[in-house]
């Protein structure tokens, strides 16, 4: 059976980063892809393709989501963060800056969809101990660390936007 809808183009408008864009792309591709390939924003990874790893977690309006198994086409209209628009003028953001400070990281493979997801956690008010921090990011792997240094990484970065918002 041939593809019905390959060469079939849709135009998709989205806002990345702050940054409205319009894409002519085939229905069926993914986000992750769209960002990559099309925009140029290679810091969300590729990892498993079936949202078993987290590499590719972006923010969709303010919400993580593996942008591996969204269609670019589901996010007409919407807004998505990567990890290279989440620090700012003044310097990196508290959640990249904790991953810094505590060693968060190693290869740094995974890292872009572990600071994410925790963005994304710490919004929400569900970083509130090591055991909610370790089950929120389950979906997230790393095969460099035991995850410790990423758990505290999220908990200091949890205080210090919950001191800055005091």
């Amino acid at each position: 059976m041939t593809d019905v809808l390959a060469g079939h183009t849709v135009t998709v408008s989205l806002t990345v980063n702050g940054t409205a864009h319009e894409v002519e792309i085939e229905p069926r591709e993914l986000l992750v892809t769209v960002l990559r390939e099309r925009l140029r924003l290679t810091g969300t990874n590729i990892g498993c393709e079936t949202t078993s790893c987290g590499a590719c977690t972006v923010l969709l309006d303010g919400r993580s989501v593996k942008s591996c198994t969204v269609l670019a086409v589901q996010v007409h209209g919407r807004d998505i963060t990567t990890i290279e628009g989440l620090a700012g003028p003044d310097g990196l953001h508290p959640v990249q800056e904790a991953f810094r400070r505590c060693h968060g990281l190693q290869c740094g493979f995974c890292t872009p969809g572990m600071v994410m997801a925790a963005v994304s956690l710490i919004d929400e008010g569900r970083a509130t101990d090591e055991k909610s921090v370790r089950l929120a990011l389950k979906g997230n792997l790393c095969r460099c660390t035991g995850y410790h240094n990423i758990v505290q990484s999220v908990l200091s970065a949890a205080e210090v936007m919950k001191e800055a918002d005091a």
